[in-house]
């Protein structure tokens, strides 16, 4: 196993362009700096946060997804405690898309609460088998989904809801999708939660909207009053959540409530992107891709807890991992060294 040491705290500019350098010692840790344009060399925070178990393995795929190019290649990604911080200012808080949403009755959001509380220990039990698993977690989903709508939630609910959560985005998850969208490669953002509530906390916690994002998650269906009619298309929760979902990705809502309907061809194309950047937090993340008949995948795992109990079985299943809930700098390192067209 080797462990790199990586920086825990860097604003980087979208305008400026980096590149990291590190000069590794026989301890876990090394110094470590950042290039800018004016190639002057600016010191980072470090810390041992990131694991790589198969340099050589890594470094091979690397090699085939850059001579594949960036138009055969696509990222995948978790949303909560993935692309969202795991602890803010210190606290793990319930603050997923799911778990911040209040419905302003304090009724309803007690009765999902009461499933949560019930459902959870199953959906985390060892020992009950995946199809048993399966079903109650489609139980679980259905009951929620029916007092979201019963308890006639609304998406101006929805906005103040984000608005009020401590919900936060990893430091450098917004110059990757930058990057990403400038190299037009897609980004799949794939949760059990809900769509619309995704959206918004994009919109309210990142300064611009990026066009190669789409979201394949539960998304809602408003009246004309702005209040919670249904949900389209397929149900999808914690067990389901792969490429076989696909059609119900779409891209990122100019406002709230707004169907803006379908891309069929593009999601079509999508499929034809067979080098694949994986993104989670937990081992059944990987499971994102199944639907994909992919050729290259590189995996990156978040691991924000349990670390001493949890790093072997991550190590061995994901390609990269990055502990002590990691900024994103690392995956856009990743995806500047694939596809670069400037010199470092």
């Amino acid at each position: 196993m080797r462990v790199i040491s990586f920086c825990t705290r860097f604003h980087a500019p979208s305008s400026i362009r980096f590149s990291i350098v590190c000069h590794n010692h026989p301890q876990t840790h090394s110094s470590c700096y950042f290039r800018h344009d004016n190639h002057q060399m600016e010191p980072c925070e470090l810390s041992a946060n990131t694991v790589i178990a198969h340099p050589r393995a890594l470094t091979d795929k690397m090699t085939l997804i850059r001579d594949a190019g960036p138009s055969k290649f696509q990222v995948i990604a978790d949303f909560d405690a993935t692309l969202t911080r795991y602890r803010v200012n210190g606290l793990r808080g319930r603050q997923t898309s799911h778990g911040l949403l209040q419905q302003g009755d304090a009724y309803y959001d007690a009765k999902r609460q009461a499933l949560y509380d019930h459902y959870h220990p199953l959906e985390i039990s060892p020992v009950i088998p995946i199809d048993e698993k399966t079903k109650l977690m489609e139980e679980w989903w259905g009951k929620t989904h029916e007092l979201l709508i019963e308890g006639g939630l609304t998406y101006d609910a929805i906005k103040k809801s984000v608005a009020n959560s401590s919900i936060a985005f990893r430091e450098g998850v917004s110059e990757l999708f930058e990057f990403l969208e400038k190299k037009e490669i897609p980004v799949l953002i794939f949760s059990a939660g809900l769509a619309d509530v995704i959206e918004e906390v994009l919109r309210q916690n990142l300064d611009r909207t990026f066009k190669n994002v789409k979201i394949v998650s539960n998304r809602m269906v408003f009246n004309d009053d702005g209040q919670l009619v249904s949900f389209k298309g397929k149900l999808i929760h914690v067990l389901n959540k792969n490429e076989h979902a696909l059609d119900m990705a779409a891209p990122l809502h100019d406002r709230l409530g707004v169907d803006i309907g379908e891309e069929d061809e593009e999601n079509v194309n999508m499929k034809e992107r067979r080098n694949v950047l994986l993104m989670g937090d937990h081992l059944g993340d990987l499971r994102m891709s199944d639907g994909l008949d992919y050729e290259t995948r590189i995996s990156i795992g978040f691991l924000n807890d349990n670390i001493e109990k949890s790093l072997e079985s991550y190590r061995e299943s994901f390609d990269l991992v990055y502990l002590n809930d990691a900024p994103m700098w690392g995956a856009l390192e990743l995806v500047s060294r694939l596809f670069s067209t400037e010199a470092s």
